[in-house]
């Protein structure tokens, strides 16, 4: 069992090494014929692109856009960020190279029972399907949380770039917190605080090609988590889908730009005014993709609920308080499907309840 409930299948050979055989029919635990990954593309509305030196400037306009993108969608894609050009594409460079070392010289980091952390690890709900997709998962902030097995054995330039990539996504993070709490007309300190040396983890997904794209999914349908995901494509292949008023809207990579990505913890913080957003990631027959995503969510000590000065007489509170780490230990129980765990939390009224 894993530690937070959902039993762990480590037998599962990588789908990289897999795709590199001429395979021509999927292998049955990824198998889900029913599935619905076709998207109508003739009358989807347009997704939130927002420009963060105009924040900086102190363009009000940008600042309504951020405002709206947060409420009316969980998600952005950020431009003219500010990160270092070449820490984003060093970063790049080198998680596609370790993606692409020998499957020995992987070995040394297999992720373990003892530690879930490192290359592939599948929690395997009851008779639930595999995702297409060869994951690595790491603790990358505070420091304290490294582990030395897996980054005492990365090659140099990796541990270099992922250093100074790891640094830079946490600055991002507090930055885009710092205007959402402008935009949202509350004291600085009231999400910041929570986040001040947050937990930051990095998922690095490899998708590889698939001889039945339609029949697959590379992601299940969820919503994270935590605070704020920022998404980078390591290749520009498109692949990651949100969910807008019932529909699957297709997220084409912008080239030098983060997608951005709020989670169950914002939404419940800012007591519903922002919201989470459902997503997934479909695959193709033709090309991989890769994804890197650095997640950003209060330590595990940290108490989350609404914030007093967004909980009032005409919007009361509508989540409970908890201790992050209670939260995070039922969000990974649970097998992902929209955003059914945020409902957990919600506080029900008395009419009908």
């Amino acid at each position: 069992m894993s530690k937070f409930g959902a039993s762990l299948n480590l037998s599962v050979p990588t789908l990289q090494e897999l795709a590199k055989e001429p395979i021509t029919k999927v292998p049955e635990q990824y198998l889900r014929p029913n599935l619905d990954t076709q998207t109508d593309t003739t009358s989807l509305p347009q997704v939130p692109i927002i420009d963060l030196s105009k924040l900086v400037s102190g363009d009000v306009d940008e600042l309504e856009k951020l405002d709206h993108a947060c409420k009316e969608w969980g998600f952005f894609q950020l431009i003219n960020h500010g990160v270092n050009y070449f820490s984003v594409e060093n970063m790049k460079i080198s998680v596609q190279e370790f993606f692409n070392l020998p499957i020995e010289e992987k070995k040394p980091f297999w992720l373990t029972p003892e530690d879930l952390e490192g290359f592939v690890g599948h929690h395997v709900f009851d008779e639930q399907k595999l995702d297409w997709v060869d994951p690595f998962f790491i603790y990358t902030l505070p420091l304290n949380k490294r582990n030395p097995r897996l980054f005492n054995s990365f090659p140099h330039p990796l541990r270099i770039n992922l250093e100074n990539y790891s640094l830079e996504m946490e600055k991002l993070c507090i930055t885009i917190i710092e205007y959402m709490t402008i935009a949202l007309k509350i004291k600085r300190n009231e999400v910041q605080e929570l986040f001040e040396n947050s937990l930051q983890t990095m998922r690095w997904n490899y998708y590889p090609p698939c001889p039945q794209p339609e029949n697959v999914i590379g992601l299940d349908s969820h919503s994270d988590g935590g605070g704020i995901a920022i998404l980078l494509q390591a290749n520009e292949i498109e692949g990651l889908q949100v969910k807008k008023d019932g529909k699957w809207i297709p997220i084409k990579p912008i080239s030098n730009a983060f997608s951005i990505v709020l989670g169950d913890t914002l939404e419940i913080i800012t007591n519903g005014v922002y919201r989470s957003v459902e997503h997934r990631a479909i695959v193709n027959s033709e090309k991989e993709r890769i994804s890197i995503v650095a997640f950003h969510r209060p330590q595990q000590n940290k108490v989350i609920g609404p914030i007093p000065s967004l909980v009032t007489t005409e919007r009361p509170a509508l989540f409970k308080q908890i201790v992050a780490g209670d939260y995070y230990k039922i969000y990974f129980s649970r097998k992902p499907q929209g955003k059914t765990c945020l409902d957990v939390m919600r506080i029900k009224n008395d009419i009908g309840e």
